[in-house]
């Protein structure tokens, strides 16, 4: 192993937020520093298996939604409700 090129390990003491700590061997900080945690084991769903989750739907659906088409045949069109004239075939004469 090279010598200088890895970090110092040494011991911390992790801070959570409801202040409970424990020492624990890392690279961050000094030796003795206090690393303070904005998130707790006890109640953030990584640690918990909770999970707290928004159904906002497909992308479909939420640019559907933004752009307020309703989703149906058709949507987003004005339609007489007549069919469509078929169109002839290639080569086809016209009558007139």
């Amino acid at each position: 192993m090279k010598e200088k090129i890895h970090p110092d390990y040494h011991e911390i003491t992790v801070t959570m937020t409801d202040g409970s700590s424990f020492k624990t061997r890392s690279t961050w900080g000094k030796e003795g520093a206090t690393m303070r945690l904005d998130i707790d084991p006890k109640t953030h769903p990584a640690w918990t298996g909770v999970r707290q989750s928004i159904d906002r739907g497909g992308r479909v659906q939420r640019f559907k939604d933004r752009f307020g088409m309703t989703g149906g045949v058709g949507a987003g069109t004005k339609s007489s409700g007549a069919k469509p004239e078929a169109t002839p075939a290639k080569g086809a004469a016209k009558k007139k």
